[in-house]
């Protein structure tokens, strides 16, 4: 038994061997430059979070939404994308990096709308499924395949 049949059992030996384990430089670079901007992100959200009160300054709680929801769109975008490559045997296609941003932004979205509506206390269990239902409707428009 080969040693990569151990570690690799979806590897098939012959001429028709695809070997997919590295993933393209441009990829990896921009996971990493996602996930550094994230970061970054997340240490405005703790500044502003830690330094201002959305009671006292009404429009912190919306900057402080917009900043959360970007920190969470930022961080789960690269995942929805490694998430889908790994799927995929570890081969990108065309779109995919579209697709996980997309995903994300929904996510970042979804976040900042429930904050925002948080701080009005105007979020209800029916309201924020609607919501969900919303983009989960709009997102399976979206991804349809042709």
């Amino acid at each position: 038994m080969h040693w990569q049949r151990v570690f690799r059992p979806w590897a098939v030996d012959g001429l028709d061997t695809l070997d997919s384990l590295v993933m393209e430089t441009r990829d990896r670079l921009i996971n990493i430059g996602l996930f550094i901007a994230a970061a970054v992100v997340w240490v405005l959200v703790a500044l502003v979070v830690t330094t201002r009160d959305p009671i006292v300054d009404p429009i912190a709680g919306v900057i402080g939404a917009a900043l959360i929801g970007l920190a969470i769109a930022l961080t789960v975008s690269p995942v929805f994308w490694l998430l889908v490559f790994g799927r995929h045997r570890r081969i990108a296609y065309q779109g995919d990096w579209a697709r996980a941003i997309r995903r994300g932004s929904w996510i970042g979205l979804i976040v900042a709308i429930f904050i925002v509506l948080r701080l009005q206390s105007a979020l209800e269990l029916p309201i924020a499924l609607f919501i969900i239902a919303l983009a989960a409707v709009a997102e399976a428009t979206l991804s349809v395949e042709r």
